[in-house]
């Protein structure tokens, strides 16, 4: 529920954004997230923006983060995201406003654009001074309501290893998740990394790249939103799309086109989902187990 700090402060702002009178302001609560509270803000009956509301405290900095994401990858003027209007911390809330997308039409030619618009993204790389691929981010974010360490790394293997699968499953062992079984599968199954994973400059990645979390907006065209920004190896943005609901065809046949896949893709995908299965593991318990413990039997 909104607080009444929340709402003076949201009145002073658009008033100051939207340069005129503000007769009625509007906040219609919006379902969909699964640890932010979400709302519909509605301006003189037809103006619209989008907020999410959260404790500073028990995820700090998650909202910071998700703006650096939004505003970095909006710099790259590939696949448009919401602008951010404001983003603040309030009476121990944290405040992210954001533009609000008007919804189009999904279709074949949509799909074929995110495929391609996708594959330009996945171009973008990070190096070092001396030309040298680099993996990570400039700073640590979330995936989902976990922390996402980017420490940068010249190698994709021990990225992944040191920064995504070690944290996971360190958490998983803790609460019990995982046993000695799967713990000796995973050591297992690093030292056959190098033989799955192709050689590549790393890509930048939205990080979290389920089915919830894109949209279409009027034009008919790709929006990315929550995104977890960092530069790794292209498949783990892949892989992502086809868990939960997965995509259409053409925007597989699309990306492919213009960014050929390597010939081994979904061993890489399904190693690549490990990731995002144990972050799901540690936050919403064993329904999750059966999928880890499938990759591992057929890797390890």
């Amino acid at each position: 529920m909104l607080i009444s700090s929340i709402q003076s402060y949201l009145n002073h702002l658009l008033f100051k954004k939207l340069d005129r009178q503000i007769s009625s302001i509007q906040f219609n609560s919006v379902g969909g997230g699964s640890i932010n509270e979400t709302y519909q803000v509605r301006i003189n009956n037809n103006i619209k923006f989008f907020l999410k509301l959260n404790s500073a405290t028990r995820y700090p900095g998650l909202f910071e983060k998700e703006k650096t994401g939004l505003e970095f990858l909006s710099k790259r003027k590939i696949i448009p995201v919401p602008s951010v209007i404001a983003c603040e911390v309030i009476d121990n809330h944290q405040v992210l406003l954001l533009e609000c997308v008007e919804g189009g039409i999904i279709g074949e030619q949509f799909w074929k654009q995110f495929g391609e618009k996708l594959a330009i993204l996945h171009r973008q790389t990070w190096t070092n001074e001396n030309g040298q691929t680099l993996f990570g981010f400039s700073e640590d974010n979330y995936m989902g309501a976990l922390p996402q360490l980017n420490d940068q790394q010249e190698d994709w293997i021990e990225f992944f290893i040191h920064r995504r699968l070690q944290p996971q499953i360190k958490m998983a062992e803790e609460k019990q998740l995982l046993g000695p079984k799967q713990l000796s599968a995973f050591e297992k199954l690093f030292t056959k990394l190098p033989g799955i994973f192709n050689i590549e400059d790393s890509a930048l990645l939205h990080g979290d790249l389920w089915a919830g979390n894109f949209m279409c907006n009027k034009n008919s065209e790709p929006v990315l939103i929550d995104p977890a920004v960092y530069f790794g190896h292209r498949s783990m943005d892949l892989a992502m799309t086809t868990l939960f609901g997965g995509f259409d065809k053409f925007f597989y046949e699309s990306y492919n086109y213009h960014f050929l896949l390597p010939a081994n893709y979904h061993d890489q995908w399904e190693i690549c989902n490990l990731y995002p299965l144990l972050i799901h593991l540690n936050l919403f318990g064993l329904g999750y187990l059966s999928q880890v413990k499938n990759t591992l039997q057929k890797f390890s």
